[in-house]
């Protein structure tokens, strides 16, 4: 049974009593999937005149979206990769051949979080100091965090592992004290609290050259590095830092209809101020690169119908 975060926006429209409803699967309450989430089903409730629930929930959302008891999954370009082809966390599960691609949305700029008082300037300094592992139940994070370790040529056998289920437990781990770094994407609910509850937060940045990020895109395929500069509204950041990104994606399933497809895709295009409006990150939103390929993945039609009317595909 999911958890239903209870964001029916829909329900709360005025003139959407009759609106199909869709459910958006993002990740648990305050990580920045789940924020996006809020601000994506606010955008189809006025722009699109769709019932739109964000569920949030521990795992990854992929198997709800597969079956059918969800529509969409905000989630990032490599993990939906893998979980299409059966091919990292998802290795030996086959083929998954009814998920579709809607477009990409916003990069995760994802970092590495120590206390402002800690010491820790690099991430090679995390060599023997208390690290999250494990993520039984987002296997992605862990993969995200050993590809943070293996950019400073470090591995989780050069720290020590303190298991947790998924992103969220990571954070109140990391302010109760029990690991020594927190991993989170920028601009999350959670680092905000986090910086608020330590007194602080110092970002660790990336080693951009050529060597390390083989090491970090071994592990995730499509990664990037994007420099972030100081920013209010980014925590732990006092000067131009480099940092890992990817692209975070609206993931569906072949048998939501059409023209659903179609009407999430134009409202996700034409209101940037809005999505901006609800969830600042939104801010790095280019709707001109909604169509860029996602490998393994194939293009829903409803989304195609709606690129190629305004020109994003041939």
């Amino acid at each position: 049974m999911k958890l239903v975060q209870g964001l029916a926006l829909g329900l709360l429209a005025a003139g959407a009593a009759g609106a199909q409803t869709i459910g958006i699967v993002t990740t648990p309450a305050g990580s920045f999937s789940n924020s996006a989430g809020q601000a994506i089903a606010k955008a189809l409730v006025d722009s699109a005149k769709l019932r739109a629930v964000v569920q949030a929930q521990a795992s990854t959302g992929f198997e709800e979206v597969e079956s059918g008891s969800a529509d969409f999954n905000v989630s990032n370009a490599f993990d939906a990769t893998f979980f299409s082809t059966g091919t990292g966390e998802y290795q030996g599960r086959g083929k998954r051949p009814v998920m579709r691609y809607v477009g990409a949305l916003i990069p995760y700029r994802v970092a590495m979080h120590v206390r402002a008082d800690s010491g820790i300037t690099t991430i090679r300094d995390l060599k023997g100091k208390r690290v999250s592992s494990d993520f039984n139940a987002q296997k992605t994070i862990g993969r995200i965090v050993e590809a943070h370790l293996a950019n400073a040529g470090l591995s989780y056998g050069d720290v020590v592992k303190v298991p947790a289920p998924n992103v969220v437990r990571q954070a109140e781990d990391f302010m109760s004290g029990k690991v020594d770094v927190l991993f989170f994407a920028l601009g999350s609910a959670a680092i905000k609290q986090a910086n608020a509850s330590v007194g602080g937060l110092r970002v660790l940045e990336v080693d951009t050259s050529r060597a390390a990020m083989r090491r970090t895109e071994a592990l995730l395929p499509g990664a990037y590095v994007m420099r972030v500069s100081p920013n209010p509204a980014l925590d732990g950041i006092t000067k131009p830092t480099s940092l890992i990104a990817f692209d975070m994606v609206l993931i569906t399933n072949a048998k939501v209809s059409d023209e659903v497809v179609y009407r999430v895709a134009k409202a996700l295009h034409d209101n940037k101020q809005d999505l901006v409006a609800t969830f600042p990150p939104f801010t790095l939103f280019q709707p001109q690169n909604m169509a860029k390929a996602l490998k393994g993945v194939p293009m829903h039609p409803g989304a195609v119908r709606y690129y190629k009317e305004i020109g994003l595909v041939k």
